[in-house]
């Protein structure tokens, strides 16, 4: 029996579980203090030590300036609860024992379900630990402070506040990735977690994109990963002209759609074959 819904109910249903979810996250505050008190806290250690390198380093080889780096550690703790480690908890216990049959029994696209919900989750934690971590950068001393947008080119932030939803779409497009993926798998959670890992190294969360080789600039540009922290963080810091930050809004939707497609793919495929036991 197919079960699909019309577009509009089907958009309906998937903003009513974002909407609950979103609002479940919300409440959780000691959380959101406990992460945004660990962002800020890891902030602090990546600034302290990117100014001792800034302070020995040629800096004229340097693609970004120290105050632009600052922004770029502050704005990526900011953005970092759109990304997550690991499965949602709540959809890998179902996946491990055999709840999936349960969630299949909904008049509702599995695909669909879990994606509202796991974007509601990723929304809520990002709002408080967005919102508490921007406040006490900006409230920072000179020197470790979350400068302002680069005041050269006004549509630059307008394009940065856009990507920063293209963001959120792309995380959690990929997060939906390895869900499916992981479907069916019964030996551990190791290539997930790898994978996820990659995605973290790649999106800049370590080191600014800008700030390794030249010759893998070209790579890092287009490749998936980095339209989760480092391409929206250039628009806000001014290295990425509006022509360009128009080019990679178009690179996240790209492959967030890439990834949309590929996780219905392969969820379609692993639901032919899934074996659900109990009574």
């Amino acid at each position: 029996m197919r079960r699909s819904l019309k577009f509009r109910p089907l958009l309906k249903a998937c903003f009513s579980l974002f909407r609950i979810e979103t609002a479940e996250s919300l409440q959780y505050r000691a959380a959101a203090i406990a992460g945004a008190s660990i962002g800020i806290f890891w902030g602090l250690i990546e600034i302290t030590v990117y100014t001792v390198f800034f302070l020995f380093a040629d800096r004229n080889e340097a693609a970004l300036s120290l105050p632009q780096v600052v922004s770029y550690c502050w704005l990526h703790q900011c953005l970092f609860g759109f990304f997550s480690m690991n499965i949602d908890s709540e959809i890998l216990a179902k996946i491990n024992n055999g709840d999936v049959g349960v969630e299949l029994c909904r008049p509702l696209d599995l695909y669909f379900h879990w994606f509202s919900k796991t974007a509601g989750k990723r929304i809520g934690r990002f709002w408080w630990r967005g919102i508490i971590t921007a406040a006490v950068a900006l409230l920072m001393p000179a020197g470790y402070r979350l400068g302002a947008p680069d005041s050269s080119w006004v549509p630059g932030f307008c394009l940065f506040l856009i990507s920063i939803g293209a963001a959120f779409l792309l995380c959690t497009s990929f997060g939906m990735l390895i869900t499916a993926i992981r479907m069916g798998i019964t030996w551990g959670e190791g290539p997930a977690n790898m994978l996820f890992l990659l995605s973290l190294v790649l999106s800049g969360a370590y080191l600014p994109l800008q700030l390794w080789p030249d010759a893998w600039q070209g790579f890092l540009f287009f490749q998936p990963f980095a339209g989760n922290f480092d391409l929206p963080i250039r628009m806000y810091v001014g290295s990425l002209s509006p022509g360009g930050g128009a080019a990679a809004i178009g690179i996240q939707l790209t492959w967030t759609a890439v990834f949309i497609a590929s996780g219905r793919v392969i969820m379609k495929r692993k639901l032919r074959n899934i074996i659900v036991q109990g009574g």
